[in-house]
């Protein structure tokens, strides 16, 4: 399984990491200088998490943290893309789904 949010669409990213060593001019040396750069990946923070969708049906969906607190997802319905609250679907029977 891919990690990549499906209504964010964040996925792993690469960058680079920088390693320095001396003092910054601003302290009063002669400035940073790079000794080594490496690659390295930045990975999403997915979380799994049990959706209530509006039309009463509860889906698993692994979806990133910044989604989770934003509180809002983008779901395709009847072809159109609606915007809708994130409400995370309780566990067990007859319980009412909890706002946040």
């Amino acid at each position: 399984m891919a990690r990549v949010c499906p209504i964010s669409g964040k996925r792993t990213r690469v960058g680079n990491s920088v390693s320095r060593r001396g003092l910054p001019k601003k302290v009063g040396g002669i400035g940073l200088k790079t000794t080594g750069i490496t690659k390295r990946k930045f990975k999403v923070n997915l979380q799994s998490i049990r959706v209530l969708l509006p039309n009463g049906t509860v889906k698993k969906m692994r979806v990133a943290a910044s989604v989770i607190r934003n509180g809002w997802i983008t779901i395709d319905q009847g072809g159109k893309k609606v915007r809708v609250p994130l409400v995370k679907a309780p566990r067990g029977r007859g319980k009412k789904p909890q706002e946040e």
